[in-house]
């Protein structure tokens, strides 16, 4: 496999060519440390992974939601419904798309 092949591999892992300089408190780097080492981690390895997870996190919450039958049906049923008609929903639908001005 050629080195450009290699590069547009979706198994391979993405390089690493950004950075993020950040300032923090010792206190802050020192408690970082040692979580990282309790971890058997690198301090940058500990960060990527913990900020990761985190972000992961907050769009996982904005995304999913779990209901039980009574609440899904209900949450359906408010889908299907139509929104009454408003002076804001009526300017909206009267406004082109930007793909079609």
């Amino acid at each position: 496999m050629t080195t450009s092949a290699r590069r547009r591999d979706s198994s391979t892992p993405s390089r690493r060519d950004s950075v993020i300089n950040v300032r923090l408190a010792r206190q802050t780097r020192d408690l970082i440390d040692s979580a990282a080492a309790a971890a058997g981690k690198s301090r940058s390895e500990f960060i990527i992974e913990s900020a990761r997870k985190s972000a992961m996190d907050v769009l996982m919450d904005q995304r999913f939601f779990t209901l039980d039958p009574k609440q899904f049906e209900e949450f359906q049923a408010a889908l299907d419904r139509p929104p009454a008609p408003n002076r804001k929903l009526k300017a909206l639908l009267a406004t082109k798309a930007p793909w079609e001005r």
